[in-house]
């Protein structure tokens, strides 16, 4: 998960310093003003302009001042629980993390108890499940990297979860990963039914004895009767020393997803530079998993780059002339509806690698 930090203050600035020691790779930013106070972030005038121009490059936005400048200064951005980032306020000295906005699908409730274990600070979650100590649909499906539809019937799940009605999850089998959502739902205490056959009869079964129906299903039933969990799309970019064998190539990426708990047949394309054409153990490896290889150009890699505001190597960019390829050329593969970071670049020994999933279209 990527995540920005904005500071007013010089004692937000120092506070900052607090939330990037839990979150290393995280990007700061502080007003000019007291700059002084951590001259090594980045700079700004406007705390509006620099949301404004911030808000689709990263998973998180973390505010480090009062609630009420937040609320104002995201209103105007805001276009819906599954598409924005997770949006998190803490005061100066960091007594109280707050989950202001995408708190299941977006992570915000599970970065702030993160961060307030991390600080030493009172987590504030008001999500209705969360209270309750209940598991929401929509949280299992961002754990999971399932992307949760339509909007309408969230509302309506999460109303009978709170009633204390009886949920099962309706799992397709022909999914690639069906045997992980099985084994993670089953771990998280949920009742799991595979289906082999059309999983809306299925579903209007399970409703016929009672029970509220969740679809992991690869197509959303139209209707928009059922709350449907539909599998994103995992690209795993990766960058490599020259002639590095598929072994150690493997290695690395399954390395990768096991850092982030996912399987090693998870990722559906792998995507690197073009400078990688020939690179026979990319190959190999994208041939013995049956999954598309990509590659993209230097001018393709420095526009994510910018887009994104990536951290660059200077030796990448002497090699290559661009200084990121493992989450740019991720980022580049997500396309035009954008990828969320599920891991940010990790290196080896001799290989890099960044996990993206596709967002929603």
């Amino acid at each position: 998960m990527r995540a920005a930090v904005f500071a007013l203050t010089a004692q937000g600035a120092l506070t900052a310093r607090r939330v990037q020691a839990v979150l290393p790779e995280a990007d700061v930013f502080v007003s000019s003003r007291c700059r002084v106070s951590y001259p090594e972030a980045r700079g700004f005038l406007r705390l509006a302009e620099a949301v404004r121009e911030n808000f689709s490059r990263y998973d998180a936005l973390i505010f480090l001042m009062a609630t009420g400048i937040v609320v104002r200064t995201v209103a105007p951005l805001l276009r819906g629980k599954l598409v924005d980032p997770a949006v998190l306020v803490l005061d100066e000295r960091a007594r109280h993390v707050i989950s202001l906005l995408s708190g299941h699908v977006g992570g915000a409730n599970m970065l702030t108890r993160q961060l307030a274990l991390a600080l030493g600070s009172d987590a504030v979650i008001t999500t209705a499940t969360d209270v309750e100590g209940m598991l929401a649909p929509d949280a299992v499906a961002g754990c999971l990297g399932l992307s949760p539809t339509p909007h309408d019937a969230i509302v309506a799940v999460n109303r009978a979860l709170l009633a204390g009605r009886e949920f099962i999850y309706c799992v397709e089998s022909h999914l690639r990963l069906a045997p992980f959502y099985r084994s993670a739902l089953r771990e998280l205490g949920l009742s799991v039914q595979m289906c082999a056959e059309d999983i809306a009869q299925v579903a209007a079964r399970a409703e016929a004895c009672g029970q509220v129906p969740i679809l992991v299903t690869s197509v959303p039933v139209q209707d928009g009767r059922y709350l449907c969990l539909c599998p994103r799309r995992l690209i795993a970019g990766i960058g490599c020393r020259r002639g590095t064998k598929a072994g150690e190539i493997e290695q690395a990426l399954c390395a990768a997803l096991a850092r982030i708990e996912l399987p090693p047949e998870a990722p559906e394309l792998i995507a690197t530079t073009t400078v990688k054409k020939d690179e026979a153990g990319l190959r190999e490896v994208a041939e013995k998993r049956r999954i598309p290889l990509r590659f993209y150009e230097r001018g393709a890699l420095q526009s994510m780059v910018d887009r994104y505001q990536l951290g660059e190597s200077p030796f990448v960019r002497k090699t290559i002339g661009v200084g990121n390829v493992a989450e740019a050329a991720a980022l580049a593969a997500a396309g035009a509806s954008g990828g969320s970071m599920a891991l940010g670049k990790t290196k080896f020994e001799k290989v890099t690698v960044a996990l993206v999933w596709q967002k929603s279209q």
